[in-house]
């Protein structure tokens, strides 16, 4: 049996929740995890005790080596499945992942998936960017001083080298994340803003400037994952996994093969064929966004546009409510939150509220395939996941 007969309408997604977001001073990283928890499983007409697998990422402010374990411990769970898991910003779809496998093995029946942290709070600015500058290698990338946002930036420069983008088509892709953002209620920034203010804000790693870069948020989300055959007598509108791909090329950026060419594409091929659908067949998209020129690279890569086109995607608006295809609908990292892993999880959120279809002004007309994709390291792992609101 292949791997796509073998996941395909298997399990679907019955509950989502997310924390408070912004600046929480009064929770821990355990606490937001918590609430989101708490709020999915309620969202899914489901108690602590219906849950028997509990799997979730990382956190820089929280000092357990076994954050799994002890996050079960602050939930009161005994489940017969537990693992936190470190793929960067990929480790939301991969945990979704895994608890797919789990229940269509009989691992498990009811998985709880969580990821968050106080990052505002229980780390701050400071601390949070001396903390993120250690990702490079530590003998050939850290001794010059490189950072996250120095390594994103070289792959827009080069992406402007090869393709043409403008500086004009990255900075629309803000414009576009806040737009959305301001139409939902729990977003952690309520401002719009212009091109020109994304253009002219504090320079950061040429070309990229704060409004380029995604937020530093106290938040986590939770989600809440059973067979589809329990899923059919749950309280929320069970919503299926239809097709999910994974690829890994490198984790350092000095030894990615390309600073154009990423593991979207195979990650997505993947997903395409287990689904059984293309990217024409998609209706909205919630693609990792961590810095502008990022979903502008995942655009091209997952064949929504010819690469290089992209950025005259956004640009054109293409990529609005109501355009071409809607693309992170809940304002994405970039405006609605990003503490760690959760950045990703709130697309996985997002992705399954656009396909119940009741989010008011911000719903997408008719939505009824959803891609989510989630990359972690710098563009070095992907997971592309394809989401439906009914089985096929």
């Amino acid at each position: 049996m292949t791997t796509s007969s073998f996941l395909k309408n298997k399990v679907a997604l019955v509950g989502i929740g997310e924390s408070n977001i912004g600046k929480v001073p009064e929770c821990s990283g355990l606490g937001l995890n918590a609430q989101a928890c708490k709020r999915a499983l309620d969202d899914a007409g489901l108690k602590v005790s219906d849950v028997d697998g509990l799997l979730t990422a990382y956190s820089f402010t929280e000092p357990y080596t076994m954050l799994g374990s002890s996050l079960c411990e602050y939930l009161g769970l005994q489940p017969r499945l537990c693992c936190s898991m470190v793929a960067g910003g990929a480790s939301p779809g991969i945990m979704l992942r895994h608890a797919a496998q789990a229940i269509a093995m009989g691992l498990a029946e009811t998985v709880l998936v969580c990821a968050g942290e106080n990052r505002a709070t229980g780390l701050g600015r400071d601390l949070a960017v001396a903390v993120l500058a250690q990702v490079g290698h530590p003998q050939f990338e850290q001794p010059y001083g490189g950072s996250i946002p120095g390594f994103y930036a070289m792959v827009a420069r080069r992406h402007m080298y090869e393709y043409g983008t403008t500086r004009e088509q990255i900075a629309s892709v803000a414009v576009n994340t806040r737009a959305h953002a301001l139409l939902h209620p729990n977003a952690q920034m309520k401002s719009p803003i212009t091109l020109e203010q994304v253009l002219s804000s504090k320079p950061i790693a040429d070309p990229l400037r704060m409004l380029d870069c995604c937020l530093i948020s106290d938040a986590a989300g939770a989600f809440v994952v059973t067979s589809a055959e329990k899923a059919r007598d749950l309280r929320a509108k069970p919503i299926y996994l239809l097709g999910i791909g994974e690829k890994h090329t490198h984790e350092h950026i000095m030894c990615a093969p390309s600073l154009t060419h990423f593991g979207a594409a195979e990650s997505g091929h993947i997903a395409y064929e287990m689904a059984g659908v293309g990217p024409e067949d998609i209706d909205v998209a919630e693609l990792y966004d961590c810095f502008t020129i990022v979903p502008i690279i995942e655009l091209e890569e997952l064949g929504f546009t010819e690469p290089g086109a992209g950025g005259a995607f956004f640009e054109q608006g293409h990529a609005r409510i109501g355009g071409k295809l809607p693309i992170n609908t809940h304002g994405g990292m970039l405006s609605h939150a990003h503490a760690g892993a959760a950045g990703g999880l709130f697309g996985i959120v997002e992705a399954v509220r656009q396909l119940r279809g009741d989010e008011g002004d911000r719903q997408v007309h008719g939505a009824e395939l959803a891609l989510v994709h989630n990359e972690g390291g710098i563009l070095s792992s992907h997971c592309t996941i394809i989401l439906g609101n009914q089985e096929s």
